[in-house]
């Protein structure tokens, strides 16, 4: 019976963990969408399509609009989006680290088509 309370115990603890866990992975995805569609010639993103991948990796309801102001306020300056939840501001910074970081590895060219691969279904070539 011990066990058993354990077990329930370490569940509820793991999922909070794990939606932290999948909004992390989903702010790098957007954040790394919008910077294919700022570096990559040709690269578009729809909005749509990030909509939707938030609800298929079952983040809250207005979780892309929340990610996507948080981006902009932190790369304009706060001239353009919202400051978000600190929690949410960070994973941007550590995502806009990552994504600088690798950019920076590969070159913009081979991280341009890297990205098409790891975003499909994110990002688009512009008029397709």
């Amino acid at each position: 019976m011990r066990y058993g309370f354990l077990i329930v115990g370490l569940l509820v603890v793991a999922a909070p963990a794990q939606a932290a866990e999948r909004r992390s992975t989903y702010v790098t995805m957007v954040l790394q969408a919008f910077a294919a569609k700022v570096e990559c010639p040709n690269t578009d993103v729809i909005y749509q399509d990030l909509v939707q991948k938030a609800q298929q990796m079952q983040l809250p309801d207005g979780t892309t609009e929340k990610v996507r102001k948080a981006i902009a306020w932190m790369h304009t300056g706060g001239k353009m989006g919202e400051k978000q939840d600190d929690d949410l501001m960070a994973e941007v910074a550590v995502a806009t680290r990552a994504t600088d970081l690798d950019q920076r590895r590969l070159g913009m060219p081979t991280w341009c088509e890297t990205q098409k691969t790891n975003l499909a279904g994110l990002i688009r070539s512009k008029g397709g």
